[in-house]
């Protein structure tokens, strides 16, 4: 493989691999970084890359596998401590950006839906890119997208009722 039809093939990915590990990771250096190595170890088997069928899903993968990888580290490291930011309902609340609580939302879901609901809603992927991605059936990516979907839309729903019931108790 040239270094032309690596820049056309691969390196051409490196937008998009970065926005996926950065949703892994919740850090854009860190992102860099993986999407920086998984370049260098591209490009170090380009050869081998030639026979791979879909080079995007392959590509997608290798981001995901490494960021669970770190993620792994990251949690030995800190002696299996919560890697994840749990911000309290009232700060939710307090946001009133609808967005950013859709997005707190999906954090909250388990990680196969979350990465589901990411690769469709987000990146806009086919069902069939996905379940390469994720190495899992089709019907699998359905099911963990409409679970994510209605325990997204269950929530939007709670913080609704629960906002009435603040205004109602105002009397406004």
């Amino acid at each position: 493989m040239t270094q032309e039809i690596f820049q056309s093939t691969v390196y051409s990915l490196k937008n998009e691999m970065f926005r996926f590990a950065k949703k892994f990771l919740m850090s854009a250096d860190e992102a860099e970084d993986v999407v920086m190595d998984l370049m260098v170890k591209f490009w170090q088997k380009k050869e081998e890359l030639t026979v791979v069928e879909n080079l995007k899903s392959f590509a997608m993968r290798s981001v995901k596998n490494e960021c669970l990888n770190r993620l792994k580290h990251h949690e030995v490291k800190l002696g299996f401590a919560s890697q994840t930011k749990h911000t309290s309902e009232l700060y939710q609340i307090e946001t009133n950006n609808m967005r950013e609580q859709i997005l707190g939302f999906i954090s909250q879901l388990p990680e196969k839906q979350k990465m589901v609901i990411h690769l469709k809603d987000v990146e806009e992927y086919e069902i069939s890119e996905i379940a390469g991605i994720m190495e899992i059936e089709e019907n699998a990516v359905r099911v963990n997208l409409m679970r994510a979907r209605q325990k997204v839309k269950e929530s939007i729903n709670k913080l609704y009722a629960y906002e009435n019931r603040q205004i109602q108790g105002l009397g406004i």
